[in-house]
């Protein structure tokens, strides 16, 4: 028997249907409609990348703030198949939700999708994918500032005159944004000389980005610096510069964070030297934070921006950070941001 792809999109959507992530509702009082009776509230994530701590950890947050809501969560998961992540909109309307969260994704794919749902009375917000439409605001890690402080340690590192390697796919909301900040701290600090520019999303990135990495480490054995503004790149160059040798001689600078990446830039000699971050988790908190005052009539802004921490090797090793619980505990702002954050809105981290 053949299937087409809308046919196994139906069929996913229907078995994650079967496997509804059930929550307890929160306490109604001092909530507004429809959170007086959270029970009554479906929301979807519908995503387009899912590999990688960053994206467990965002899951991680997406539930912790639907459970702390009571509200039904819906999970589809397109893995990087931008068709199926369209479909899955289209799937997440047709099951009655309330309210869509859109996670990454191509914009010529999902900004179609998305007017969808507002049409159809949905609410929606998107993180980290453009979706060219004012009525869904934009969940953001301030890549801009992400790279601009991981830039900046970089320049502080090694001065202001090096040979580089990029590590960009273009057409991703966030690494465009990020790329137009290296593309002003070339202009700025014209001694930056960027030898090669690679990178890959094919699965598993991190190996995919260590071949690439490879090849332009043995034709640029002068590189310095590597500036890889994805933990996922950064993981792959890092394979490709322990394996030649030149741990000692190249820096990486990322942006993201987990405990995974924590241990790497523990490492001794370890190459990685710095990246910047937000809490993944707390970012999937703030999306459905946003999301939840959108239902409830309120406005949480156009653009709705999670402030990110520069995180150096030096400070994880002075300060014995280990995992991501040290990394909240020994930097408060990294625990929880007070964004998107009415009154009424119940505090998934509070103790």
């Amino acid at each position: 028997m053949k299937f087409d792809r809308r046919t196994l999109a139906k069929l996913a959507v229907g078995l994650l249907g079967a496997t509804v992530l059930g929550f307890s509702p929160a306490l109604a009082q001092d909530k507004p409609a429809p959170f007086d009776k959270p029970g009554q509230v479906k929301i979807a994530l519908v995503r387009y990348l899912s590999t990688g701590d960053f994206f467990q950890a965002y899951l991680a947050g997406v539930q912790s703030q639907a459970k702390a809501l009571g509200v039904d969560l819906r999970v589809l998961d397109s893995k990087q198949d931008a068709a199926l992540q369209a479909d899955m909109v289209d799937q997440a309307i047709a099951l009655g939700v309330n309210g869509i969260i859109i996670q990454h994704g191509l914009t010529e794919s999902m900004k179609d999708a998305a007017q969808r749902a507002v049409d159809a009375g949905i609410k929606v917000v998107a993180f980290d994918v453009n979706v060219e439409n004012p009525k869904i605001p934009q969940i953001e890690q301030s890549d801009r500032d992400l790279a601009r402080l991981a830039l900046e340690q970089a320049i502080k590192d090694n001065g202001e005159s090096w040979k580089s390697g990029y590590v960009y796919v273009a057409g991703i909301a966030p690494l465009d944004r990020r790329n137009e900040t290296w593309v002003d701290f070339k202009k700025k600090y014209p001694g930056i000389k960027e030898a090669a520019q690679f990178g890959t999303l094919d699965n598993p990135i991190a190996n995919s980005v260590a071949n690439q990495a490879r090849s332009v480490l043995s034709a640029n054995p002068d590189i310095k610096v590597m500036f890889a503004p994805y933990d996922e790149f950064a993981k792959g160059v890092k394979i490709a510069v322990d394996e030649a040798g030149l741990s000692k001689g190249v820096k990486i600078y990322s942006a993201d964070i987990s405990t995974s990446d924590i241990a790497a830039m523990r490492e001794p000699d370890s190459a990685w030297a710095a990246t910047a971050a937000t809490n993944p988790a707390v970012v999937g908190q703030v999306s459905v934070r946003a999301l939840a005052q959108l239902l409830a009539g309120e406005d949480p802004g156009k653009s709705v921006v999670v402030p990110p921490t520069l995180i150096t090797q030096k400070e994880l090793i002075d300060k014995d950070i280990k995992n991501m619980e040290d990394l909240s505990a020994k930097l408060p702002q990294f625990a929880h941001a007070d964004v998107a954050m009415p009154k009424w809105m119940p505090n998934p981290n509070a103790k």
